[in-house]
């Protein structure tokens, strides 16, 4: 028999706060929305609401006890501040645990290449792998994924990210990884943090709360990695480095993109030893993501062999690279959707990959890159040049933050029937979109999350087949 994920007595002591009444929990939530049977409800105080109000609902939908600043009908844990009780409970669930744990951090692909660790683990050691999930990556999400994780869990793999210089520091002191990685370094955020060595020494803050005989992972691609590399030596017993370029310990040195699928069939140097296998995930960018994900396997100690396995299984994620093939008129078409985020980086390496899909058109729906601060006029004209070089056919920019790029590519709209419009808004442009695409287009959905072109990808998915 599973053991509960907490008890009364458990959650009391780890929070210093009173029960009033035993029971027990099998998972934990702060939304109240997605409180399943069994669960541990914490009712947050936020600046717009106060989960208080969500109680009873809460039990409604079947939570066993609650988290609260003030006496409740039903069984709860009294406390004086939730938000410290939610952190010291992940505290306590780290404390207690004897798992391998595995902390990503970066400027782009946290979240994808977080799953791919996870299924990669989980095929190694089925059934005891823990990870955050969605984009549990910050001062609430990061303590409630530590509190969720079993108290039999072999791997725990967490994502942490930022917007400004410390925030790291203070979530990898929660996590306390024994392997740290940083993904790339990349102007998100800059326009808090003002340049992209801030970027980088703000990313590297991960490496601060590695245990004792950790080990950092590195992007050998990157022009940072001497930087980072600098920056782990302080807290690392091992670095491992990856990527594509001469000299990365774990590096695919040779890969053809597989005409069926569009991933690719990569052969890789893992520490000296040989790996073959194929990648599900299309594009250059995810042959890289691929060599991470092999050197966090390979320090870990977990089989390199099922890691292969993992990568040619790997489900696109939503916003994140899912594909849909969506009806057309008489035909169909091809939909990748990453509409959950984007900066210059990952806008060119997706663009880039655009173009490497079979289609009779590519189109492109891009929206605005946000806090890019007095960076973004300059970052947004400057996708011109990847849009061009994948040869998109049919664009639409959406958000006022296009307009600069709008205006160098209105010319060459009027010259050579280039298919283009820019709205400073989903609503409206989707109804531009719906008549824009045509069967056997290939369709690129990019933007920053707040943009809202998952509004996008929902009416285009509406008739998918």
């Amino acid at each position: 028999m599973t053991s509960p994920l907490w008890t009364s007595d458990e959650i009391a002591a780890a929070t210093g706060g009173k029960a009033s009444a035993a029971f027990s929990v099998s998972g934990v939530a702060f939304d109240s929305r997605e409180v399943g049977q069994g669960d541990l409800f914490i009712a947050l105080r936020g600046e717009t609401t106060d989960g208080h109000r969500f109680v009873d609902g809460a039990f409604a939908a079947g939570a066993a006890g609650a988290i609260v600043e003030q006496p409740v009908d039903g069984p709860h844990i009294l406390v004086a501040d939730s938000m410290a009780a939610l952190e010291a409970l992940g505290r306590a669930s780290r404390a207690r645990s004897r798992a391998t744990i595995v902390g990503v951090t970066g400027s782009v692909g946290k979240t994808g290449i977080k799953e791919a660790i996870a299924a990669a683990l989980e095929r190694h050691a089925p059934g005891t792998v823990h990870r955050s999930v969605k984009s549990y990556n910050n001062h609430t999400g990061v303590p409630l994924s530590l509190a969720r994780m079993p108290r039999e869990t072999r791997y725990g793999v967490f994502e942490m990210g930022m917007n400004h210089a410390g925030e790291i520091r203070a979530l990898t002191a929660q996590v306390r990884p024994h392997i740290a990685m940083i993904t790339t370094i990349a102007p998100a955020h800059i326009e808090n943090l003002g340049s992209l060595e801030a970027i980088a020494d703000a990313k590297a803050e991960i490496f601060e709360g590695l245990e004792p005989d950790g080990t950092a992972i590195l992007p050998f691609d990157s022009e940072w990695h001497d930087h980072l590399l600098a920056a782990a030596r302080r807290y690392a017993a091992h670095t491992l480095s990856f990527g594509t370029r001469d000299g990365a310990q774990v590096r695919a040195y040779d890969w053809v993109v597989d005409p069926e699928t569009g991933g690719s069939l990569i052969t890789a140097d893992v520490n000296g030893s040989t790996l073959c296998f194929s990648l599900a995930q299309p594009g250059d960018h995810w042959v890289a993501n691929a060599m991470g994900v092999l050197a966090i396997t390979a320090a870990a100690g977990a089989d390199l062999n099922a890691a292969g396995v993992a990568l040619a299984e790997l489900p696109g994620i939503a916003g994140r690279g899912a594909r849909h093939h969506i009806a057309v008129g008489s035909g169909e078409a091809l939909l990748i959707d990453e509409s959950y985020n984007a900066n210059p980086a990952s806008m060119a390496a997706t663009l880039a990959q655009l173009a490497r899909e079979p289609a009779r058109r590519h189109v492109a729906i891009l929206g605005a890159m946000k806090e890019l601060g007095e960076h973004g006029p300059e970052f947004h004209a400057a996708l011109a040049k990847p849009i061009e070089a994948a040869g998109v056919e049919a664009l639409i920019l959406v958000g006022e933050e296009m307009a600069p790029l709008a205006a160098l590519l209105a010319g060459k709209s009027l010259e050579s029937g280039f298919d283009f419009a820019h709205g400073r808004d989903v609503a409206e442009v989707v109804e531009q979109v719906k008549a824009m695409i045509r069967p056997g287009d290939a369709i690129l959905v990019k933007g920053s999350n707040s943009v809202g072109l998952s509004r996008i990808v929902a009416a285009l998915t509406a008739g998918e087949t």
